[in-house]
């Protein structure tokens, strides 16, 4: 069991720690929306920068490959969870209009897919916000046998963020490569309903 803590990171900090990781992750992590309210060179912050106790807290990202992500794969969670789907990820991403009961999420395209299962190669991408966890832990559990828990503390990180990319994507650089299951436990859900409509 592997327990996940982290420490309170102000905007300007988080992104530009980014600098440092993969370009796959720096996709995956900075959204317009957290990259327009960055604190500017000086510190003083831009207007519309909520204040320090409203600063996005990330916990530990897991992100688990190929070959030990293996269509089958099964993810479990604690009962009650919800999942909000996060639309046009790669361009201008915001939360979908409606939640569903976890499993059940919608695609990148549109279709309802049981989110638990880790889908054959070339299936739709799959990106959500959960939320509602009152106990804070998921289970990975391998074709293999083998079953990766990790938990954390709810009261502190009640969102998890939820990025499956299975090669589907065809757009740089992802060129229907990446076979990637990541997990990331959060503070407060980072996108909103209309994140950058245009």
């Amino acid at each position: 069991m592997t327990t996940v803590e982290g420490g309170s990171l102000s905007r300007r900090h988080f992104l530009g720690s980014l600098a440092a990781v993969p370009l796959l992750y720096g996709l995956g992590s900075v959204t317009p929306a957290l990259a327009n309210a960055a604190t500017p060179p000086g510190g003083a912050p831009s207007v519309g920068v909520p204040k320090a106790t409203d600063d996005l807290v990330r916990g530990v990202e897991r992100r688990y490959n190929a070959p030990l992500l293996t269509a089958g794969t099964r993810l479990v969670l604690p009962a009650g969870i919800k999942a909000v789907p996060v639309q046009d990820y790669y361009r201008h991403p915001h939360l979908a209009s409606a939640e569903s009961e976890w499993p059940r999420m919608t695609a990148t395209d549109g279709t309802t897919v049981d989110a638990s299962i880790v889908p054959e190669r070339n299936a739709p991408t799959r990106i959500a916000m959960l939320s509602g966890f009152t106990e804070g832990w998921y289970e990975l559990i391998h074709a293999t046998g083998r079953a990766d828990r990790v938990s954390w503390d709810a009261r502190k990180f009640p969102f998890l963020w939820f990025y499956g990319e299975f090669g589907a994507t065809t757009e740089a650089p992802y060129h229907n490569w990446f076979y990637t299951l990541a997990l990331q436990p959060l503070s407060r859900n980072p996108y909103s309903r209309n994140t950058l409509t245009g």
